[in-house]
């Protein structure tokens, strides 16, 4: 197995993990994972159920701190920082690393103070109308709200949510989106229309994204990370990273056999 850098590329890192290991207790959910994460592409967290892709997304922006009992080992460095240090605030952390999650989870408001929600608390004193315009033209969906702004966002469809929670974490102006699945829950249109934004946010964005869906995966992302699973004696699932290459590469010529055969549909 490779160690899944990018130290012969151009392209610039945001992120490097080494040697990460995820703990929920005394039990090991994901193993000793080398990973470079480029900046401005879409990176494909895939493989079967319980393989880590989640927990380890979650690693990014510090939400498994919220977990009694999990703990992170290795290192994780953003922008050549060390995202665990003492000196690195959480809450810090996930204004600049945002999340879109599989169910879309709008706040019980208006689909104005939705996006304005998070850019008041972190004191945002710019023009408010305009930033909630922006963040949802960004997220292709001004066109769609600009007449219902007071309406409640859970008024919506399951893909304007979807949407809307991405536009919601655009507005708080991070340089990392992580999507958690996040057309799981959304018909093939809307998932194509999603499939289209993050394509145009990685202009503006580093986005690493955790799917079931090969297809999407193939479509979406510029590189891909294959995980597998290994089940202990206790029935105890852990993850491990397999490979890890730009998307085109992992999956016409795929350098492991399980990779092979998960990207194959013979497994998983």
């Amino acid at each position: 197995m490779n160690t899944n850098t990018l130290e012969n590329s151009v392209t610039e890192v945001i992120f490097q993990l080494e040697k990460v290991s995820v703990y929920y207790g005394s039990f090991e959910a994901v193993r000793k994972v080398y990973m470079d994460i480029p900046k401005n592409k879409i990176t494909a967290f895939i493989g079967p159920s319980g393989c880590g892709k989640s927990t380890l997304l979650r690693c990014f922006n510090r939400l498994n701190d919220l977990i009694p009992g999990a703990r992170v080992e290795g290192k994780i460095t953003y922008h050549d920082k060390n995202l665990y240090s003492k000196d690195m605030e959480a809450v810090e952390v996930r204004r600049r690393i945002g999340m879109v999650f599989q169910k879309p989870n709008p706040f019980p408001k208006s689909i104005y103070d939705n996006i304005a929600f998070g850019a008041r608390v972190n004191g945002y004193r710019g023009d408010m109308n305009e930033l909630v315009e922006q963040s949802l033209r960004q997220a292709a969906l001004w066109d769609e709200v600009k007449d219902k702004l007071r309406e409640n966002g859970l008024s919506l469809s399951g893909g304007q949510q979807q949407r809307l929670c991405i536009a919601r974490a655009i507005a708080i102006e991070p340089e990392v989106l992580l999507m958690d699945e996040p057309c799981s829950a959304l018909d093939p249109i809307s998932t194509l229309k999603i499939e289209e934004l993050i394509q145009q946010l990685k202009q503006n964005y580093t986005i690493v994204l955790v799917t079931h869906n090969m297809q999407q995966a193939t479509r979406a992302s510029d590189m891909a990370a294959f995980f597998n699973v290994v089940t202990s004696e206790e029935g105890k699932r852990s993850g491990y990273l397999v490979e890890y290459n730009e998307t085109i590469k992992l999956f016409n010529d795929p350098q492991e056999e399980s990779t092979k055969e998960y990207v194959s549909g013979r497994f998983g």
